[in-house]
């Protein structure tokens, strides 16, 4: 099961990566911004540096994941763990706080929060008593 666990895991990163990529490094194309409901180029512009800022915050949550898998995977399980689920925490945490800001963002919740629910329910599965 810490297998499929980890598989979650890593697709929570990768996802937070793609968030990053989009946020941080293609936010001024209209096919980008239109993905995160802003209506015009003009507030595009004015969203940017908080767009690149949050691209960030997601980025270094997704090296946390991946840092996390690598640590469990050289044998040190407790401090792996310790990394993967602070990171998957905060995943889910700011998929909460996004739904909290209105009811439209719950679909983009829903793909932020996911992967990472899942994968910190897998390695509770996975972990003897």
């Amino acid at each position: 099961m810490i297998v499929i666990a980890t598989l979650f895991v890593a697709l929570a990163a990768v996802l937070h990566v793609v968030i990053f990529v989009f946020e941080s490094v293609l936010w001024s194309r209209p096919a980008i911004w239109k993905r995160f409901a802003v209506a015009d180029q003009q507030s595009a512009d004015i969203t940017r540096p908080m767009a690149y800022n949050q691209g960030f915050y997601n980025l270094f949550l997704a090296i946390g994941a991946f840092v996390g898998i690598i640590v469990y995977g050289v044998g040190e399980h407790e401090i792996g763990l310790t990394l993967v689920f602070f990171t998957l925490g905060c995943m889910v945490l700011a998929a909460v706080v996004l739904v909290t800001t209105g009811a439209r963002y719950i679909r983009a919740a829903l793909i932020q929060g996911i992967l990472p629910l899942i994968g910190i329910v897998l390695i509770f599965l996975s972990q003897p008593l």
